[in-house]
């Protein structure tokens, strides 16, 4: 592989082409800081779909009501793809994880279905797993629509995951690629580029940069979806600017928008001048914490919601979000723009 892969643009399915190219130059200009490709991109899972053997527990405290402990079960499923129980809602149904059933993207991912209250807020570092770890068929069972925070990130949802242990069922996986590579632009010189899976491939390659203002800077990472590479960047933290914090645990209380209460300098990496927490992932000069959190909890969430089916091929992200991200997937089904492979 190239230290410094081209990409095809292709078709722009929304946004300025212009400011694509601008910006796809831009993305260019980066050096990569780590590389972590796998030896063989025929599949990193098996072609079987999996689900878990038995159920297991993770508590912690609850993202927007940080005074109460959180419980999120992870459970088998004998239906395909993932699913939300809501445990104190006894009369509504479970919401798949499926783009149809994406409430909001705006400051987090919000699954929803069926009543108001049958949501569950900032599933992305949760549902990632399933990309993430090629974990096809899973019932979360939760108490409330606020998900439990932990200090080490997404760790402990993968160790309960491995205490649940994953196998192997009957039925072969499933898998959707795009017809041809296509682009998606975003209105602050952002992008994402959808390049189809080739020769056989069933993985999926990642080529996320970042670009801040503050201490974290530039920041890019070129790698394959794996079990090892996944579990290596579940610690990393999601982050928030010093006057984010500070609005979040202040009169941000007053919008639930922005009512992290649970957030704390254990659990989230504030940034500004300089580092506020204490960094993880250091290369060189730089920490990655910021952009392997980007590119595994933030990306891959929005790249598992494809309902029951892997995506794969090649995803090039530069400056992108949450919304950006999910508004992508949303038009590969608008436009039909995916084929099953």
């Amino acid at each position: 592989m190239e230290s410094h892969p081209e990409y095809k643009i292709g078709r722009v399915v929304f946004g300025s082409e212009a400011s694509i190219a601008a910006a796809y130059g831009k993305f260019c200009e980066q050096q990569i800081d780590e590389i972590r490709l796998a030896a063989d991109r025929s599949s990193p899972f098996s072609a079987k779909r999996r689900t878990l053997a038995g159920e297991a527990s993770v508590a912690g405290v609850g993202t927007f009501k940080g005074s109460e402990k959180q419980t999120l079960t992870f459970a088998p499923s004998a239906r395909k793809g993932w699913w939300i129980r809501r445990m104190d809602l006894p009369e509504q149904l479970d919401t798949k994880i499926d783009i149809c059933n994406l409430w909001t993207s705006a400051q987090n991912l919000v699954m929803r279905s069926g009543s108001p209250h049958n949501y569950l807020r900032m599933v992305e570092h949760i549902i990632a797993l399933k990309a993430g770890l090629g974990l096809d068929d899973v019932l979360l069972k939760v108490n409330s629509g606020d998900p439990p925070l932990f200090d080490q990130s997404s760790l402990p949802l993968i160790k309960a995951v491995e205490h649940a242990k994953i196998v192997e069922t009957e039925d072969d996986a499933t898998y959707v690629t795009v017809k041809e590579p296509v682009a998606f632009g975003g209105k602050r010189g952002d992008f994402l580029l959808i390049l189809p899976a080739e020769n056989g491939e069933r993985n999926l390659r990642i080529d996320c940069a970042i670009s801040w203002d503050t201490v974290i800077g530039k920041q890019r990472v070129l790698f394959d979806a794996t079990y090892d590479t996944f579990r290596y960047a579940a610690l990393a933290r999601t982050n928030a600017t010093r006057r984010q914090y500070i609005l979040a645990k202040t009169v941000g209380k007053l919008f639930a928008a922005t009512r992290n209460w649970g957030y704390n300098d254990r659990n989230i990496l504030i940034h500004g001048d300089r580092y506020y927490t204490e960094p993880r992932f250091p290369m060189g000069d730089k920490f990655l914490e910021p952009i392997w959190h980007r590119a595994t909890l933030d990306l891959m969430a929005a790249l598992s919601l494809t309902g029951s089916h892997r995506l794969v091929g090649t995803v090039v992200s530069y400056r992108a979000g949450h919304t950006l991200d999910c508004d992508a997937v949303r038009a590969l089904y608008r436009n039909d723009l995916l084929c099953y492979l």
